[in-house]
C-alpha cells in the first residue's frame, strides 16, 4: 500500500503575502494604463493637468481663523456746562410805581434801566422787561414801560464840570449825555444850553477837554 500525499510541500513557491503584494501592484498599473488610454481615446493631445478628483478634495489639517473681535471704544464722558452762580438778585416789583421811584430802586440794586414812554396818561410803570421776579445779574438793564408820555424837564447847566460828573448830573435829571470830544477833562460846551427846556430821555451834547474856539455854551440847535 502506497503512502498518501498529505499536500504539504516545502517548495510551494512564494508565500501568500508576496503574491498579494504583486497583485496589488498589477492592479495599480492597469488603472494607470486605463486612465492614459482614456485621454488617448478621447483624442486629446495633452494629458490632464491633474486628476479631476484632486480638485474636489478638501484641504486637510487647516482651520479658518476666527474673525477679530471688534474693539469697543469707551464712551466719552458727557460734557457739562457749569451753571452760572445765582446772585439771588431778581427784578423788583415795580408795576404801578412812579417811574422815577422805579428807576431809583434799580440804581440801588446796581441794575441799569431804560425808559419807554407810552401814549396814555400818567407816569407809572405798566410792565417791565425782564418781568418782575426774573433772576438777573448785576448790571443788567431793565426796561421800564411808562403809561404816559415823557414829562418835561429842565436841562442842567454842566459847563465847567468834570466830564464824568456832568454826565451823572444829566442822567439824574432824565437826560442822556452825548460825548462829542471824548470823556475826559472839563466840559467846555453843551447843547442844549443849561436851564433850557427839554423832556425826559432827551439827549444833551457835551464837549469835554479843550475849550472850543467860540467857547461858552451853545444855543440849542433847531
Amino acid at each position: 500500500m502506497t503512502d498518501g500525499d498529505t499536500g504539504a510541500r516545502d517548495d510551494a513557491g512564494p508565500d501568500r503575502s508576496t503574491v498579494l503584494l504583486r497583485g496589488g501592484v498589477a492592479v495599480v498599473l492597469l488603472a494607470a494604463v486605463g486612465a492614459t488610454g482614456g485621454w488617448i481615446l478621447a483624442g486629446t493631445d495633452d494629458p490632464p493637468a491633474q486628476p479631476p478628483a484632486a480638485a474636489s478634495l478638501p484641504a486637510t489639517g487647516t482651520s479658518e481663523a476666527a474673525p477679530p473681535t471688534p474693539r469697543r471704544s469707551a464712551p466719552s464722558a458727557p460734557r457739562t456746562t457749569a451753571p452760572s452762580r445765582s446772585t439771588g438778585l431778581t427784578v423788583p416789583a415795580l408795576i404801578g410805581k412812579e417811574f422815577t421811584d422805579a428807576r431809583g430802586e434799580l440804581r440801588e440794586k446796581r441794575l441799569g434801566w431804560r425808559l419807554v414812554f407810552g401814549r396814555g396818561t400818567g407816569t407809572t410803570v405798566e410792565r417791565t422787561s425782564p418781568e418782575v421776579g426774573t433772576a438777573v445779574q448785576p448790571g443788567r438793564t431793565v426796561t421800564l414801560y411808562v403809561s404816559g408820555p415823557a414829562p418835561a424837564a429842565t436841562v442842567p447847566d454842566v459847563v465847567g464840570d468834570k466830564c464824568a460828573e456832568a454826565a451823572d448830573e444829566l442822567v439824574d435829571e432824565g437826560f442822556y449825555p452825548h460825548y462829542r470830544t471824548g470823556r475826559t477833562g472839563t466840559v467846555s460846551r453843551q447843547d442844549p444850553a443849561g436851564d433850557g427846556a427839554g423832556r425826559w430821555n432827551d439827549q444833551v451834547s457835551i464837549w469835554c477837554g479843550d475849550a472850543p474856539e467860540d467857547g461858552g455854551s451853545a444855543s440849542p440847535t433847531p
